[in-house]
């Protein structure tokens, strides 16, 4: 038996013993009926970007199957703006690979995520998850490749102080116990992502670290492991409604939001993306990016701009993009650099072997690690719609295919040292920039909007509704005030204080 079964966390998969690609209706039914199973929840994305959810008591049998085949019925018009309330019903469908036992349930419940459908039964062309999914279609068909992604979910834990060991102001980077605070819950957070089928990376504290008011605001990560790309958006989703549950049940405060005061690190949601083919990554060719990787981030550099209207939602994402930070502001890419809208992370292509170099019987194995080069942009936060997001890096890595002078473009984007030092200043000078705002992200969606809708990839209606909510917000006047105005920032803060 695989060891990715033998293994899971997922107990449907541990009991089951097979995949979750593999659920199926069966499958469910028996975990139900075997594990004296009471409830089922449907969960869906909507357009807030946050999860909801739908309880069913398990009667009988009948039912059982009866919701399982059918689905259930839903008002569109409460979940989508786009929705009107005189044709608002839409379908929720369950998808059985997504199934897992609900860690925070009380009676024995197994949740799944659903897919939307119109009343036609066919999938709701605007509805975020299929979006996604005809993303990655016209990816594939375009390039004969697959997209696979994954994310780094930044956040902060927010207590009372309790005045000891108190950790060192924005040097909270992989910090240990005493001086970080919540490794213990973090540590719990992964625990109960991993059952619910999350492929983790590795978790940590981060940067912001920091007591006000005797208040200890404390930033973590998690970070997943390179998926399919819808894949990765379900990981990402059940991720923050995981964090955010346990954190309510221990009592603390968790927040995504991209800037949650001035001077101190913000949350940004940076997504690694990488191309396979036949199931080899193709990132790399001896030893160096290929050029399907470089057409990849030339799709990245043109279309950075619109890509803010899906990953920097609210005015406070814009108090994160500014100059000087460990987050962009020029439309640029290298290597290692933190400083760069793409970056480039080490990818282990040198030909040492580290590990018997610190390990007497340390033999590699003669691991392939050209398997783990991926590349990394980094302006999206914790307010994005994280199906709209990732749809639009398919989109944009698409589209590096489809520029006759993708290469051209790499070359000129790349910088090879931290931008903003003064060797760079003629360079600087000729890169874009990101917007500085939600209605220049707006604007820039609007003039880039042909490239997402080409293929029935976005619907017109759902990027009309996504310009039209970043224009509401007529933050031009509003950012540039804030900056100087501390009341102001707060106020901005608690109000987005929960996207995402």
């Amino acid at each position: 038996m695989e060891k990715s079964i033998t293994m899971s966390r997922n107990h449907l998969v541990a009991t089951l013993k097979k995949s979750n690609k593999d659920f199926t209706k069966a499958d469910i039914i028996r975990y139900v009926e075997d594990e004296g199973i009471e409830m089922i929840n449907f969960m869906y994305p909507a357009a807030d970007g946050r999860l909801k959810t739908l309880n069913f008591v398990i009667n009988n049998l009948e039912y059982l199957e009866t919701i399982l085949t059918c689905g259930e019925r839903v008002d569109g018009s409460s979940l989508f703006p786009f929705i009107e309330a005189g044709s608002s019903d839409l379908y929720v469908v369950p998808r059985y690979s997504t199934a897992f036992r609900d860690p925070f349930a009380e009676i024995p419940t197994v949740t799944m995520l659903c897919s939307f459908f119109d009343k036609d039964g066919h999938p709701l062309e605007s509805s975020p998850e299929h979006t996604l999914h005809k993303a990655c279609v016209a990816f594939r068909e375009v390039t004969g490749m697959d997209f696979h992604a994954m994310g780094e979910l930044e956040y902060y834990v927010i207590a009372p102080s309790d005045g000891m060991y108190p950790a060192s102001d924005q040097k909270g980077y992989h910090e240990s116990a005493p001086f970080a605070k919540f490794n213990e819950f973090r540590v719990k957070c992964m625990s109960y992502v991993a059952q619910t089928g999350g492929q983790i990376k590795y978790g940590h504290s981060e940067v912001g670290n920091f007591t006000l008011n005797d208040t200890v605001y404390e930033q973590n990560e998690i970070e997943f492991l390179p998926v399919p790309a819808e894949e990765a958006a379900d990981q990402l989703m059940l991720a923050k409604w995981v964090i955010r549950n346990l954190g309510y049940k221990m009592g603390f405060q968790i927040t995504f939001s991209p800037k949650i005061t001035t001077g101190k690190a913000g949350s940004g949601l940076h997504i690694h993306m990488k191309l396979v083919k036949d199931g080899k990554n193709v990132m790399l060719k001896d030893g160096a990016l290929s050029d399907d990787a470089r057409r990849m981030i030339a799709g990245m550099m043109a279309l950075a701009p619109s890509i803010t209207a899906f990953g920097n939602t609210n005015p406070t994402s814009y108090f994160r993009l500014v100059p000087h930070q460990e987050a962009p502001t020029n439309i640029c890419w290298g290597d290692r650099n933190r400083s760069v809208l793409v970056r480039v992370p080490l990818g282990w292509n040198m030909s040492t072997d580290m590990c018997s170099m610190v390990n007497k019987h340390g033999d590699s194995g003669h691991f392939d690690t050209t398997q783990k080069q991926t590349v990394e942009i980094r302006s999206a936060d914790g307010s994005a719609d994280i199906y709209q997001l990732i749809a639009g890096l398919a989109v944009a890595a698409r589209y590096g295919f489809e520029l006759e002078n993708a290469l051209a473009i790499a070359d000129d984007t790349y910088v090879n040292v931290n931008i903003h030092q003064s060797e760079n200043a003629d360079k600087l000078k000729r890169l874009s920039q990101l917007p500085a705002n939600c209605g220049e992200s707006a604007r820039c969606l609007a003039g880039q909007r042909g490239i997402y809708e080409k293929y029935d990839v976005f619907s017109p209606r759902m990027i009309d509704g996504i310009i039209s909510k970043l224009e509401a917000y007529d933050d031009a006047k509003l950012i540039k005030e804030a900056i100087n105005d501390d009341r102001k920032m707060q106020h901005l803060v608690t109000k987005y204080f929960h996207c995402g």
